[in-house]
């Protein structure tokens, strides 16, 4: 790009492949520089944990602070009531209160990890817009910051036109989470004086209508930076693995299981992912990403141990480390592999392998088990699995299984 930032913070996020694009290069640059920047992610509550889809743009504030700004995590306890459209193709089911607090309760365990929360000068701090939302009179909403909208400006809006292209339903219900994102933004800059919305590229939309919105009201100077909407070297959509989300929550997905997330990348991803999930040295990164061969799985190996330490500590990347080592390299089942436990009542007289393969998250429906099956993809011990009408009884389920799909992926089961 043409511009070069003085401020450490964009070049950290061009030299790393954080930038899709910003308001105002210059006016965010000059005012990165002149002093604490307090800026904000917003996050609706739509389930318990946060996955690796959102951990691009929580590396984002981890840097911000690093690099001098005072970071904002929003909470979205009133907007997760009405939803955002943005580029969905249906309405999301909407939530109850007790289920929006019980989200962000087990959300914000993640952003402890990540940011340092406190009271002084760049410290994270935490918000809930519902702080303010819940709050709105509509009458007064309407006439106050209502009538700065155009209609015609919303409709225009990639997220809201790619909606009706395809002649899909956005209820006015959906259409007013617009509104109250840019009230947001205004609202933070009015209370804590913040200065930048970022977010994925989907969001560009929401960050200028609040921008807009915040100018015209206060006539205040804002500004919005978007990252870009990350896909593997494969186009599949960052954050989606065959056995489903890759929750960043313990409790959802076992350190395990998101270290071999990441062993998993593939070659052409590696130097990407290294600069965008790890604080390695760019050049390390550059070095790392450039290996071929067999030397490019040690790189994988840095990667995973990388990601892990950040989210999970040092000690839950070493174990998962060594138990990784045992299960491919000495052939051992190990102790940290992801496990489905059944209870006696619930396998009965027995249960099919298919189902086996399904439950423990090797596969996302039967038929692809049975495919993995026919494929010669799945073993059983160790040994290629080549009947899928095999049916497991208690007897044979007495001492603990090891079921796997192709050469990375395995799990345990066992009887409670």
């Amino acid at each position: 790009m043409a511009y070069h930032p003085k401020s450490e913070f964009l070049r950290v996020m061009i030299d790393r492949g954080y930038l899709a694009d910003c308001t105002d290069y210059q006016g965010l640059d000059e005012a990165l520089i002149a002093g604490v920047v307090p800026a904000y992610i917003g996050y609706d509550a739509t389930a318990k944990s946060l996955h690796v889809g959102h951990l691009m743009n929580i590396m984002v504030l981890r840097w911000f602070q690093k690099t001098g700004g005072k970071p904002i995590t929003l909470m979205g306890g009133g907007t997760t009531k009405v939803g955002d459209p943005s580029f969905r193709s249906d309405e999301r089911p909407l939530l109850d209160e007790a289920a929006i607090a019980a989200n962000i309760d087990g959300m914000q365990q993640v952003f402890a990890k990540y940011l340092s929360y406190g009271e002084d000068g760049t410290d994270a701090i935490m918000l809930n817009n519902a702080e303010w939302l819940d709050g709105l009179n509509y009458l007064e909403f309407l006439r106050d910051i209502g009538r700065h909208f155009s209609v015609n400006r919303m409709l225009s809006f990639e997220s809201v036109k790619s909606r009706l292209d395809r002649e899909q339903s956005l209820s006015f219900l959906e259409f007013n989470y617009m509104s109250l994102q840019a009230y947001d933004f205004l609202e933070l800059n009015r209370r804590y004086g913040c200065l930048l919305q970022m977010g994925g590229s989907d969001q560009w939309g929401n960050i200028v209508n609040g921008i807009d919105l915040t100018r015209r009201v206060l006539d205040h100077e804002i500004y919005g930076l978007t990252t870009p909407l990350l896909t593997t070297s494969d186009g599949r959509k960052m954050g989606k693995s065959q056995g489903g989300a890759v929750w960043l929550n313990g409790d959802m997905l076992s350190p395990y299981e998101f270290w071999q997330f990441w062993r998993n990348t593939t070659d052409a991803d590696t130097g990407k992912f290294l600069k965008l999930f790890t604080e390695l040295p760019l050049d390390e990164c550059d070095r790392l990403g450039a290996l071929e061969g067999s030397e490019i799985n040690e790189a994988k190996i840095i990667l995973a141990r990388e990601v892990t330490t950040l989210l999970h500590g040092a000690d839950a990347a070493t174990a998962a480390e060594a138990t990784a080592r045992e299960v491919f390299e000495k052939g051992g089942t190990g102790d940290d592999l992801p496990t489905l436990t059944l209870d006696a009542a619930e396998l009965g007289e027995g249960i099919s392998i298919v189902q086996l393969i399904v439950r423990s998250g090797l596969a996302g429906s039967g038929k692809e088990a049975k495919r993995l099956i026919a494929e010669g993809g799945a073993k059983l011990n160790d040994a290629e699995l080549t009947d899928a009408g095999l049916f497991m009884t208690p007897a044979d389920l007495a001492e603990p299984i090891k079921l796997s799909a192709g050469k990375k992926r395995h799990a345990l089961v066992r009887l409670g």
